[in-house]
């Protein structure tokens, strides 16, 4: 079995990308015991062969790694401000959150883990559930460098990870790929509504941008994969992307930094999140931009 320290891997958070992420470290050897508040999330890591638990704090117990996989910080403070967890918390554990969470907030609960003796390292991931499925993510991780290191047989699995920075990098690296991601992906859901509106083939707007300079991974990745086939399921929520932008520029903004571009796009996928409603893919943008609702709307 690998070695992860001491200590089995405490996975909380078994969600879309979380149970495959899980799955391939049991599938690689690794001791997984899992926790999720879906019982639905939690039978199927179950059928994987990971271990499950009833609460965060069983999960932790024992664990030389606790993974976060939770969609914002404020449910990772809930959970590692829970007395139950932090009792679970042995020094020397090394807690790491692979969501997409306010860097400063990663800063605050790094230094008051740092207070326990608990090592915590920000390594947000890019590439969605396909990328989790196939080991194929790229994982930003932040961090002490010795802490990072230590991290690299159990991150091997998951995908290619690179250390860019001290704590928070990660997660500001994070909003900032998702902002231009989002931007990326409005721009062509636009483009691609005009040329629909004026009659082109949806295939050949797609492969002519793809061959041509508007080209970008929403033009080569998801419009032929959940937009052409009209699916709209890429399995990450709009109002979660929306939460990543509205990270990166109230980023900007704590700096000093105009962002112009990102504002506005923040203010279009708001509206877009108002008319689609909360169960809303991010790629139903580009469904919502050829109803003109925009245009109506700005």
């Amino acid at each position: 079995m690998p070695e992860t320290s001491n200590g089995h891997i405490a996975f909380v958070g078994l969600g879309n990308m979380g149970a495959h992420m899980s799955r391939r470290l049991v599938e690689s050897g690794f001791q997984v015991v899992g926790f999720d508040l879906q019982e639905a999330a939690r039978r199927s890591f179950a059928e994987t062969g990971g271990t499950v638990v009833a609460t965060s704090a069983e999960a932790v117990a024992g664990a030389g790694i606790v993974i976060l996989m939770l969609p914002n910080s404020t449910v990772v403070e809930s959970v590692l401000n829970d007395v139950d967890v932090l009792g679970e918390l042995a020094s020397g554990t090394i807690v790491i959150d692979m969501g997409s969470s306010e860097p400063t907030s990663t800063r605050r609960v790094a230094l008051e883990l740092a207070e326990r003796g608990v090592n915590f390292v920000d390594a947000p991931v890019s590439g969605g559930i396909g990328g989790a499925a196939a080991g194929t993510l790229t994982i930003m991780a932040a961090g002490n460098e010795a802490t990072v290191a230590q991290l690299s047989a159990m991150l091997a699995p998951l995908g290619t990870w690179l250390r860019v920075g001290d704590i928070g990098a990660g997660h500001a690296l994070k909003a900032i790929n998702n902002l231009l991601a989002a931007v990326q992906l409005l721009a062509t859901a636009e483009g691609f509504a005009i040329g629909r509106r004026f009659g082109l083939d949806p295939e050949v707007i797609v492969s002519t941008i793809n061959a041509a300079s508007g080209r970008s991974a929403a033009s080569e990745t998801k419009f032929p994969n959940f937009v052409l086939p009209e699916t709209y399921d890429s399995g990450f929520a709009l109002r979660l992307m929306l939460k990543d932008m509205r990270i990166a520029t109230g980023l900007a903004a704590e700096l000093g930094i105009g962002t112009a571009l990102g504002d506005r796009a923040v203010q279009v996928w708001s509206q877009a999140d108002t008319d689609l409603g909360p169960g809303a893919d991010q790629m139903e943008i580009a469904r919502w931009a050829l109803t003109g609702t925009e245009a109506t709307s700005a």
